[in-house]
C-alpha cells in the first residue's frame, strides 16, 4: 500500500503570463481508511476566476456560476471514508472545461490565433462550448474582448493540463500497487433539458460498455436504484473526454460517469443547497460504498 499523506493538498500558486497567478487547479483528498483502488473526480464543482477573466466578463458572474456542478464535491465527499481518493476541480468549468479536448478551442476567440493546434470544429465548439468556453449559461457571449494567445495558454497549462496530469498520475499509481484502478467522474446535470421530458435523477454513461468492466456500471445502477433513484444509461450522456481518455478496461483501467440531476438537491436559478441536499449526500454516500466493493470483482492486470 503507498503511504497516505496528509488528507489534503493545499492550493500553491504558478506564475502565468502577465504577472497573473494560478492556483493549484485541484483538491486532492486521501483515503480516510484502508486505500483502494478507487479515483473519484469532480471536474466541474469549481467556482474560481482569474481576475483577467473577470475583468473581461460582459455577462453577470451568477451566469457562469449556473454551468457548474456545484456541490458534487460534496455529494461526494465520502470517498476517502469508503477508502478512495477524491479529486474536486477549483476553477469554474467556464475558465477551462476539465472535461474537453484540450485541441477543442474556437479560434475566432483569441487575438492572433488560438494558444495550441485545434482539432477537427465539432458541435461543442461551433455552439461556444469548447475546452475554453465562449458562451454563459444562456448562451451568451461571456467576453467583451478577445483572448489573448498567453491567457489561453495559460488556462490550458495551469488547469487543464494540471489537473489531467493528476489524473493520470493517481490511476497509474493505482494500477500499480492494486492490479486495476476506477475512475468515477462525477457530475451533474440540469433537470430541464430542451426536447428532453422525464429526465432521470441519475444518468451512467460508460460509453455503451466501452469505458468500463460492465459489472462496475451494474454495481451503480443498482446502488442507486435500492436508494430510489431512477436511472438510465448513456442518454443523455455517455460519457465525455474523461472517460474515452483513461477507459482501458483490458487494460485493468476502468472509467465511469456520474450525471445527478441538480433538481434533486439545488436550487439551479440561485445555485443553492435545498433542503434534500443531506438526503442525497447521504444515499451517495451508501453509492460509493457499494462501489467500493466491486474492486474484489474486477480483474487485475
Amino acid at each position: 500500500m503507498r503511504p497516505i499523506p496528509p488528507l489534503a493538498t493545499l492550493p500553491q500558486t504558478s506564475p502565468a503570463p502577465g504577472g497573473e497567478s494560478y492556483e493549484t487547479p485541484y483538491t486532492l483528498t486521501r483515503p480516510a481508511a484502508a486505500e483502494m483502488p478507487f479515483l473519484f473526480a469532480s471536474p466541474h464543482s469549481g467556482s474560481l476566476y482569474p481576475a483577467s477573466m473577470l475583468d473581461a466578463l460582459c455577462v453577470p458572474l451568477m451566469d457562469l456560476r449556473r454551468t457548474e456542478d456545484a456541490f458534487v464535491e460534496e455529494l461526494f465527499a465520502g470517498a476517502p471514508a469508503a477508502g478512495a481518493t477524491l479529486i474536486s476541480a477549483r476553477y469554474g468549468r467556464s475558465v477551462a472545461d476539465l472535461n474537453r479536448d484540450p485541441r477543442e478551442l474556437d479560434a475566432s476567440m483569441f487575438e492572433g490565433g488560438p494558444p495550441r493546434t485545434c482539432g477537427i470544429p465539432t458541435a461543442r465548439v461551433e455552439a461556444g462550448l469548447g475546452c475554453l468556453p465562449r458562451v454563459a449559461a444562456r448562451g451568451e457571449e461571456i467576453y467583451r474582448r478577445r483572448l489573448t494567445r498567453e491567457e489561453g495558454e495559460a488556462r490550458l497549462t495551469h488547469i487543464h493540463d494540471a489537473y489531467h496530469a493528476r489524473i493520470g498520475d493517481e490511476l497509474a499509481a493505482l494500477r500499480e500497487t492494486h492490479g486495476r484502478a476506477v475512475l468515477i467522474d462525477c457530475h451533474s446535470m440540469p433537470s430541464i433539458q430542451p426536447g428532453r421530458r422525464g429526465l432521470a435523477d441519475i444518468v451512467l454513461g460508460d460509453r455503451f460498455g466501452s469505458s468500463c468492466d460492465p459489472r462496475l456500471t451494474s454495481r451503480a445502477e443498482r446502488a442507486f436504484r435500492d436508494r430510489g433513484f431512477t436511472v438510465a444509461r448513456n442518454a443523455p450522456y455517455a460519457g465525455g473526454y474523461t472517460t474515452r481518455r483513461y477507459g482501458r478496461p483490458k487494460r485493468a483501467i476502468h472509467a465511469l460517469q456520474i450525471e445527478i440531476n441538480r433538481g434533486l438537491y439545488m436550487d439551479e436559478q440561485d445555485v443553492a443547497r435545498l433542503s434534500t441536499f443531506d438526503t442525497v449526500r447521504g444515499a451517495v454516500e451508501g453509492v460509493i460504498t457499494a462501489l467500493v466493493e466491486t474492486a474484489e470483482i474486477l480483474p487485475r492486470v
